[in-house]
């Protein structure tokens, strides 16, 4: 009976790509710091095999200080997880929000950690709510679907 149990086990948290550039440097540590920070945050998941998925998490930042780019990161956070007798309605949540939510602080601290070996001060990205995300793609998709249903309707 036990092998029908739900199981969920991290199998592994590592960094599958990273890049930071400071195009302008050393001039951009002669200004008065008061940057623009702009990030873009993707997640996914991919299936490897019966009971092992990928997930990442992507962020790239940009920060802006005086109208010149002062740094770039941009770092992709992976994890292996094995997920065995998962209902199929319960692992697509688990996949968008639960394991991006078990990867984000990792990330956090790679980001800051980048940032602070680049020469510039600490940056700690605000908590991000996977959860809310994962909600809030499902809605657009359903949205397309019904919109989609609508336009096929009218052209027949």
């Amino acid at each position: 009976m036990a092998e029908n149990h739900p199981q969920f086990a991290l199998q592994r948290i590592y960094v599958k790509d990273a890049s930071f550039e400071a195009p302008n440097a050393p001039a951009a540590f002669t200004k008065e710091w008061k940057p623009e920070i702009k990030l873009d945050l993707n997640s996914g998941a991919r299936k490897l095999d019966e009971q092992h998925y990928e997930v990442t998490v992507k962020v790239t930042v940009t920060a802006t200080n005086a109208e010149e780019t002062a740094f770039l990161v941009e770092l992709e956070q992976a994890g292996l997880f094995t997920m065995t007798n998962i209902p199929e309605d319960q692992l697509k949540p688990m996949l968008g929000a639960m394991c991006p939510n078990i990867l984000f602080p990792y990330l956090r601290e790679s980001i800051d950690s980048m940032v602070v070996k680049g020469g510039f001060p600490a940056l700690m990205l605000a908590p991000i709510n996977f959860d809310a995300l994962y909600q809030q793609r499902l809605q657009q998709e359903q949205q397309k679907a019904a919109e989609s249903a609508e336009s096929s309707e009218t052209i027949q």
